[in-house]
């Protein structure tokens, strides 16, 4: 979970809009540390071969089916995700790489 401002963020809510997109072939929502807000949502994606898309674009989709509070404030695009054997994604090795940069 993301507290950011006093908010509850479900990651799983924001990564699901995130899947809907149609560049976004895989996506995970973690949270990063933020002065003011506390923690920021953070969208990491990898998009499908021969498609596009921005951070802008992919912030105003989430604008448009998100509440306020659960839209991305970073976007960062990626060849591939950090994942199990069995293919889950690892999001706490992908929280603790963001950390140390």
């Amino acid at each position: 979970m993301i507290i950011a401002s006093g908010y509850n963020i479900y990651p799983r809510d924001v990564e699901e809009v995130l899947y809907e997109h149609p560049a976004v072939q895989e996506a995970v929502v973690i949270g990063v540390p933020d002065a003011y807000r506390g923690e920021s949502v953070k969208a990491v994606l990898v998009l499908k071969n021969n498609k596009t898309a921005n951070e802008r674009e992919i912030i105003d989709y989430c604008r448009a089916n998100l509440s306020a509070y659960k839209v991305p404030h970073f976007v960062e695009f990626r060849e591939e995700l950090p994942k199990t054997n069995v293919g889950k994604i690892l999001r706490r090795a992908l929280r603790e790489e963001l950390s140390r940069k």
